[in-house]
């Protein structure tokens, strides 16, 4: 059985190892979602589920990616009507394949 309850705005979910094991991969969604999952065995706490600090991660990531060339970080924001602005025609489809190739390479 599990129950939520609240710790400095954060959700938390209690749940039995017998539950986790039979559901992982949806307390995982949970977790990714951002709440926290507290394990029990018998009713005592045995470990504790948490999102990973995506923040740091992706920036990190980022970094990463900038440094073997794979992309170009931006040094300004983006201007307000970015999104309106019209796209470029891509009549042969040229963008599609090339995204198809990259990810057959497991780019």
């Amino acid at each position: 059985m599990t129950k939520l309850v609240t710790k400095k705005e954060r959700l938390i979910k209690t749940a039995a190892v017998s539950e986790i094991k039979a559901c992982l991969s949806e307390y995982l969604n949970q977790v990714k979602a951002g709440m926290e999952v507290l394990i029990t065995d018998r009713g005592k706490p045995v470990a504790r589920l948490v999102p990973v600090s995506r923040r740091k991660n992706l920036k990190e990531s980022l970094l990463r990616m900038e440094k073997q060339g794979l992309i170009r970080l931006g040094a300004r924001k983006l201007p307000k009507n970015f999104w309106k602005i019209p796209r470029p025609e891509d009549s042969k489809g040229l963008v599609l394949k090339a995204l198809l190739e990259e990810r057959e390479l497991g780019r």
